[in-house]
Formats: structure tokens, C-alpha cells, sequence
């Protein structure tokens, strides 16, 4: 009878006790899907405005919208003055918007899964910043390469396109992660080089170019609209985040 209570003491002593460090490393690392605070709102913000036009507004306003505020190069062939000021905003308001539920869920998809890890370790004023000027840069090398066409660009892919070129300069390859996990810390920002010469970075750059010049020359990658796809915000974006994200993160200052 005493060594059954001994057993019944010891049992309960044991299930009292914490658990171990590993086991509880999972919950002081979420995972990538652990949305923060600024991607829910980039998600709401888009979605609200896709629903509000495929379900609320009539096909004048979403042609007023889109006119108001895609993106045209055509717009600044003509004198900034003599126009509305459409020309200041749309350089970033065409990012928030649509043409799809595809282009939309696919939009989502990545900006979750890549936006995720930015929007961590920039924070969420940063990431806002991050996102206009982003935007900017991927409208910006779109009109140079359309110089005068009647187009209108709208989407979220030239800002995706920069948090992926963003990651590659902190968030891909076992090694990083690693480290992170084990020194609870944000990992450190990679140089250019550094970035480039890890495996994973390089093949990664090197797939996602080539399926950017493939839709440039027309080649069908997503469907039959793929020759609509902005490729040129693409690459864009991704220059402005894979070159420039230092400007924009914190933890920079502090690598060794």
C-alpha cells in the first residue's frame, strides 16, 4: 500500500512538473502564420476594398476607381497641373486594389507568407512606409518600360515582390533561422554579397527572375491572362526590397 501511494505521490510530482525547455520552444516561436497586427490590417484593408467593388459598388464607380486610382503611365505624358491629382496617389493606391477574387487570393497568399516575417521585424509603421515606397519603386520601373501606354496597373504584386527581396536578406536558409531561435533574436541582415552567396537566396533570385522574364516574353504562366501581368513592377519591387531594406530595418545598426 506504501509503495502505491509512493508511485500515486510520485506520478502527481512528475505531472506538476514543467515541461521541458524544448518543448516549450514552439510556443516562444509562432509560426509564419501568426499573422501580426499590420499584415491583418494590409488583408482588410485590400479585401474590404475588392468586396465593397465586386458587391457594392456599380460598374460606373468601379470604373471611376479604377481610373481614379490604377496606375497609367499615360498619365504623365500631360501637364501635372492640368489634370486631377490622381497622378500624386496612384502611385501607391493601385497596390490596394483588384481585378480578380484570383488575383486577390493569390495576392493574400504571398503577402501573408512573406509580409509575415518583415512586418516582425520592421514593426508596423515601418511597414507601412516600406509598402509605399515599394509600391512606388514597382509603379515607377513599370512606366519606364511603358512609357506613354494607355495601361492600367492595379495589384498588390510589386509590393510582394519587395518583401520577398526583402527576405532574402534575412529570412531564407536553415542557418538563419537557427541562429535566430537560439540567441532569441531577430536574425541579422545579410550584406548583398552574403545574401547572394547562400544557396537557398541565390536559387530562390534565380527561379523567381526566370519566371519573370518568361512572362515578359509572353510565355503563360498563371492562366490565360499571364500576359497582363505586370512583370516589370515585379522586378520593380523586388530591386527596391532586396537592395534597399536595410534603409528600412532597425536591426541593421546592430549587426556585427
Amino acid at each position: 500500500m506504501q509503495d502505491e501511494s509512493g508511485s500515486r505521490a510520485d506520478q502527481r510530482q512528475q505531472d506538476e512538473m514543467p515541461a521541458p525547455a524544448a518543448e516549450r520552444i514552439p510556443s516562444e516561436n509562432p509560426p509564419i502564420f501568426n499573422l501580426p497586427t499590420g499584415i491583418l490590417a494590409a488583408l482588410g484593408i485590400v479585401i474590404g476594398i475588392y468586396v465593397l467593388q465586386d458587391f457594392v459598388f456599380s460598374e460606373r464607380t468601379n470604373q471611376w476607381v479604377a481610373v481614379e486610382f490604377g496606375f497609367s503611365p499615360i498619365r504623365y505624358l500631360y501637364p501635372l497641373g492640368e489634370q486631377s491629382l490622381a497622378w500624386l496617389w496612384t502611385p501607391v493606391s493601385y497596390s490596394l486594389l483588384h481585378g480578380s477574387f484570383e488575383h486577390l487570393a493569390f495576392n493574400s497568399l504571398w503577402l501573408a507568407a512573406f509580409g509575415t516575417p518583415v512586418c516582425r521585424r520592421i514593426g508596423e509603421v515601418r511597414f507601412l512606409l516600406f509598402w509605399i515606397v515599394s509600391s512606388i519603386a514597382a509603379a515607377a520601373l513599370h512606366a519606364v518600360v511603358n512609357w506613354g501606354e494607355p495601361s492600367l496597373m492595379v495589384g498588390a504584386s510589386g509590393v510582394i515582390s519587395a518583401l520577398m527581396g526583402a527576405a532574402c536578406r534575412f529570412a531564407f536558409g536553415d542557418r538563419q533561422r537557427v541562429h535566430a531561435r537560439l540567441a532569441d533574436r531577430e536574425p541579422r541582415l545579410l550584406s548583398i554579397g552574403q545574401a547572394l552567396s547562400d544557396r537557398t537566396v541565390r536559387v530562390f533570385v534565380i527561379v523567381w527572375f526566370l519566371g519573370n522574364v518568361a512572362i515578359a516574353f509572353g510565355l503563360p504562366m498563371m492562366g490565360a491572362d499571364s500576359a497582363a501581368i505586370a512583370w516589370d513592377a515585379h522586378i520593380g519591387g523586388f530591386l527596391l526590397g532586396f537592395f534597399c531594406f536595410a534603409l528600412f530595418d532597425p536591426h541593421s545598426r546592430k549587426a556585427a
